[in-house]
């Protein structure tokens, strides 16, 4: 009896070893686990947090590609008059034209505009708004399976919180992709059109840098974590 409820003990001691060793950070003061494909943007580590600041719209990637996955992170958008914008992209596909490199794929959105869609699922590059739906602005085609949340609700429009630091978390497993935050499930859908690419960090872009080279529209990042899902 004893021997069992050791070696449970030991088994349940290494799953939980197990499962925090596939969680890695990618966030270091190198910034080793990143690569700027665009001919745009300002990256900085400070303080252990990243801050973002660019021109126009523009995805700070990782190298490394990913399928199944659980990434979280802290995002905080800035207090400024000038449009600001950003969110996460995953399973995104790095593509080229005349113009030169660019990210397109699915992103949780970070809207703090008064439209309120934090936390829902936009195919950047491609089909647009997938969840909630666009009058517009939403192009879903035969890889988008379905939703399995109703109408965009007060709670969803409710979990982001300006001004403060707001908690995103993004489970990719098969062609479920969910999207959480700050607790609140915000998008949960099928889709099959990419099983896997990079993640990527955004910066809509900021008039002002452009115009002056100075601008407080800093997007800031901190505990960026992913576990891979086996």
């Amino acid at each position: 009896m004893r021997l069992k409820l050791f070696l449970f003990v030991l088994f349940s001691f290494c799953i939980g070893v197990c499962k925090a060793e596939q969680r890695v950070n990618l966030l270091d003061p190198q910034l080793s686990q990143f690569v700027n494909v665009y001919a745009d943007g300002d990256a900085k580590f400070v303080d252990g947090e990243l801050h973002l600041l660019s021109t126009q719209n523009w995805f700070l990637t990782t190298k490394q590609r990913y399928d199944n996955f659980i990434l979280t992170v802290d995002i905080k958008m800035p207090q400024v008059k000038e449009y600001s914008n950003s969110g996460v992209i995953f399973r995104g596909q790095i593509e080229e034209n005349d113009k030169g490199k660019f990210v397109v794929g699915y992103q949780a959105e970070i809207d703090p505009s008064e439209r309120r869609w934090s936390g829902g699922l936009f195919d950047q590059g491609r089909r647009k708004w997938l969840y909630p739906l666009h009058p517009k602005r939403s192009h879903r085609d035969e890889d988008f399976i379905k939703s399995y949340l109703p109408q965009w609700s007060e709670q969803q429009a409710s979990a982001y919180k300006q001004g403060e630091w707001n908690h995103l978390r993004i489970e990719c497993n098969g062609s479920t992709l969910k999207i959480f935050l700050n607790g609140v499930l915000t998008t949960h859908v099928e889709d099959t059109k990419d099983k896997e690419g990079v993640i990527g960090l955004q910066h809509h872009g900021s008039k002002l840098y452009k115009e002056t080279g100075h601008s407080d529209n800093v997007v800031r990042f901190r505990n960026i974590f992913i576990e891979k899902l086996i």
